[in-house]
């Protein structure tokens, strides 16, 4: 049996003007049509390592070019159009892949990437949900890999709690989770992340940080705070009183780590505050 969605190695028994016809030892066979052979050269007898995916017009055939992900995987992967039905992404074959309006678990749009998992449908065809949390493992699964505090990665958002955690996926494969406390930044699913390991749980999950280390990322807010302060002619209408809503919506970080950045600024003389916010020193 030739499984849909799924790598085959097959051998070529017959030609035809349209492609060959690909067998394996228990007889079963597909086509491999000419536009799928790309620039490979195939002959009879020759062994071939294909993926088997269901035409325009539902007919399995066999590939040389290699999706981007198979069925039973996650993909971080692009939307190339939406219909009222659902909407249909790339993976990488001259057929994209259906998701129906159902498997969308949040509004996704044309030309952005999300995380979505493969799966053969009812009716044998390739199709897509970004329903990806049951598909994917704790980060201590991942094989030959060990993760220590302050390890840096990247992930991708694949949903968020009313709380405001982030769930994050690694390699497409690991799952990790962000606090509310631990990025300021606006988030919705599909971004990537620069993260941090800030925590291991004991059921295998991994806490992340989308913060740098503490003295780097003081430096980093003095940076931009003295740079706010340039454009805006020396001064700012922002001081250790401000409130924690407009601190985050200008400057992406807590009251607590603005207080900080401005305190190092203040010993060193570059700035003074008063009533009206702070101004640079000259």
């Amino acid at each position: 049996m030739l499984n849909i969605g799924e790598y085959h190695v097959l051998k070529a028994v017959r030609k035809k003007d349209y492609g060959y016809f690909l067998q394996n030892e228990e007889g079963d066979s597909v086509l491999l049509p000419t536009s799928c052979i790309g620039k490979e050269r195939v002959r009879i007898d020759d062994v071939l390592n294909v993926f088997v995916y269901k035409d325009s017009l539902d007919r399995p055939v066999a590939s040389l070019a290699k999706p981007f992900v198979t069925a039973g995987e996650v993909g971080y992967l692009k939307v190339v159009m939406k219909t009222e039905f659902g909407a249909f992404i790339s993976i990488g074959l001259d057929r994209d892949i259906f998701v129906p309006i159902k498997e969308q678990r949040f509004e996704i749009k044309e030309n952005e990437k999300y995380l979505f998992y493969i799966y053969v449908d009812k009716t044998g065809r390739l199709a897509g949900t970004t329903d990806v949390e049951p598909y994917l493992r704790p980060l201590e699964e991942a094989d030959n890999i060990t993760y220590k505090v302050g390890d840096e990665m990247e992930a991708v958002v694949y949903s968020a709690t009313p709380a405001g955690t982030l769930n994050v996926a690694i390699d497409c494969k690991y799952k990790g989770l962000v606090l509310p406390n631990e990025y300021f930044q606006s988030v919705y699913p599909g971004i990537e992340l620069k993260l941090r390991v800030k925590r291991l749980y004991e059921d295998g999950v991994i806490g992340f940080s989308s913060r740098q280390k503490r003295l780097i990322e003081r430096s980093s807010l003095q940076e931009s705070i003295l740079k706010h302060m340039d454009i805006n002619g020396g001064f700012m209408a922002f001081n250790d009183k401000s409130a924690p809503e407009d601190i985050k919506a200008t400057f992406n970080t807590s009251k607590n780590y603005f207080k900080m950045a401005l305190g190092g600024l203040m010993k060193e003389g570059k700035i003074a505050q008063d009533l009206e916010g702070t101004r640079i020193v000259k």
